[in-house]
């Protein structure tokens, strides 16, 4: 029993339309579901990734429009880390991202260090790994360049050494790295800053990993046997869920790699319309009047 990798990492945005049109613009990222929060149905819940809306290069956002931007801090994901195929990749998306407005750093390693609009930390890197890419057509993007999926996420703890039992429990190695048969991406913890963090606009929410279906419920009991505190199963329509926070304090959640983006809409026109589960559907009328306007750039 493995997990596999990043499934979703969702966030908070203050703005709905500069959202879109930075990571389907700028990043290149299909535009695959506009929905909403479904315990908060007044929030938009925007999904971006891959051609297919695959686990493992889906970011995912709340729009909160009157939210104040937050800060990172202790027990928060403040960076999140795609991969790309090369060096001549990395030069691309420097020179993109300069282009786009944004600030631009290289490492050593040649990984490009940015930021969202918003300040959520974005690294581009070139990792040698035999995960199958999970890259979107954009204009202007060669598919050579395209972002191929996650590598990562980057979080500041103060005693990272508490949340290693359980790490070790759901399968992470001594570096931080969670290897499935499929897919894999790092979980690394920085030194916190003096500054406590609180979320906002621009902070990340929660990051989720990937499970097989069949044993979702085995990792949710491991989950408990590891210390946490899991929900119940919880039915999202797209994939069934479980969270608790790991002990540094970032909000976990195990997802189900199926049924996937296509069971309410056909898979050419993921994203086309405002799509609402079952028991929001009779707020229809008022969503469609007050939620922000937002246009698929296809």
């Amino acid at each position: 029993m493995r997990l596999e990798g990043l499934h979703h990492i969702t966030a908070i945005t203050a703005d709905a339309p500069r959202n879109v049109d930075f990571y389907t613009g700028a990043l290149g990222l299909r535009f695959v579901k506009k929905t909403v929060n479904f315990d908060a149905p007044d929030v938009y819940h925007l999904y971006y990734g891959d051609e297919q809306g695959a686990p493992g290069s889906i970011m995912t956002f709340f729009e909160f429009p009157a939210a104040a931007p937050g800060r990172h801090g202790a027990g928060m994901v403040h960076s999140v880390a795609w991969r790309v195929a090369g060096a001549e990749a990395l030069d691309f998306w420097a020179a993109r991202l300069e282009h786009a407005g944004r600030p631009v750093e290289r490492g050593d390693d040649g990984a490009v260090r940015s930021s969202d609009p918003e300040g959520i930390g974005i690294e581009i890197v070139a990792a040698d790994v035999p995960d199958p890419p999970l890259a979107a057509e954009a204009a202007g993007i060669p598919a050579e360049h395209a972002l191929q999926g996650f590598d990562g996420v980057r979080t500041y703890a103060l005693d990272p050494d508490r949340s290693r039992p359980l790490l070790d429990r759901l399968g992470f190695d001594p570096d931080g790295v969670l290897a499935g048969e499929q897919r894999r991406a790092a979980y690394t913890y920085d030194a916190a800053p003096a500054e406590r963090g609180f979320q906002g606009a621009g902070t990340v929410h929660h990051v989720a990993w990937a499970s097989r279906d069949e044993d979702h419920a085995a990792w949710r009991d491991a989950v408990r046997e590891g210390g946490a505190q899991p929900t119940p199963i919880i039915d999202r329509t797209y994939f069934r869920s479980i969270y608790f926070r790991e002990p540094s304090g970032v909000l976990f959640e195990i997802a189900t790699l199926s049924p996937g983006f296509a069971v309410d809409e056909p898979a050419d026109r993921l994203g086309q319309s405002l799509v609402l589960p079952p028991q929001h559907e009779h707020l229809r009328e008022r969503l469609e009047r007050t939620l922000t306007p937002v246009t698929n750039p296809r």
